[in-house]
């Protein structure tokens, strides 16, 4: 599609022996209005072109994550794996940093298998998406909200942020590093008001490539997610 409106609009133009011409000037004056009205409208498309190429990444950018969030939900850790881009990372909560698609890959696999009797929705809101200006890397926060429970036996809420960095590879977009900042885990019956349960802690026999990135720590205790972007208003 691209450049197609560009060469519509020459096309009409050469092809449109009155195309910019004024009555009585001479062919020259002619010649030079309809230049410069080429100039004009092939700014114009390309401009338009670049503003819809960015709007169809963002929507390119928004199902990859709402796939995430779905195979998430019923633990297709193969399907989840395959949107990280081969040098992708991961980093869930406290559990370090795992880097290299086939290391997200056995990070998934040791999670839990979706079976009966187990609840674990991963719902995935409020995206800030900020796509980078070589339109083939982009940033974006979102607001993580779960339900996990296991049945007879435990039932939690949970609640963090991602911070996640995506990279377009062949023209399709794939998750570069995938980081979530826990902010609870809490029991159902119990309430946040009686204080978070412990982080997940770091997986048993699959230690990580790195230690976590930043140190902090979880409800009741109060932290706040660096942003990757500035406020779109005061651009602080």
């Amino acid at each position: 599609m691209k450049n197609r409106f560009s060469r519509y609009l020459l096309a009409v133009a050469l092809c449109c022996p009155n195309f910019g011409c004024s009555k009585g000037g001479s062919s020259g004056a002619a010649d030079r209005d309809v230049g410069a009205q080429l100039k004009k409208l092939q700014a114009q498309v390309e401009e338009l072109e670049h503003r819809a190429g960015r709007a169809e990444d963002f929507a390119a950018l928004s199902n990859l994550q709402a796939a995430y969030g779905y195979y998430v939900d019923k633990c297709q850790w193969d399907q989840a794996a395959d949107l990280f881009a081969k040098d992708g990372r991961i980093e869930i909560g406290k559990r370090g940093v795992y880097i290299g698609q086939d290391r997200v890959r056995a990070f998934l696999r040791h999670l839990p298998k979706f079976q009966y009797g187990q609840v674990f929705n991963h719902m995935q809101l409020q995206p800030v998406i900020t796509l980078g200006p070589d339109g083939k890397s982009a940033k974006a926060r979102w607001r993580v909200f779960i339900q996990a429970g296991v049945l007879h036996k435990s039932a939690q809420w949970g609640e963090g942020t991602y911070e996640n960095e995506y990279v377009k590879e062949n023209g399709v977009w794939k998750i570069k590093s995938l980081h979530f900042f826990v902010t609870y885990y809490i029991d159902f019956d119990k309430g946040w008001d009686k204080g978070g349960s412990a982080p997940p802690a770091p997986i048993q026999g699959l230690p990580p490539d790195k230690p976590p990135s930043i140190e902090y720590k979880t409800f009741p205790d109060v932290f706040i997610p660096p942003y990757h972007y500035k406020n779109p208003v005061t651009g602080k």
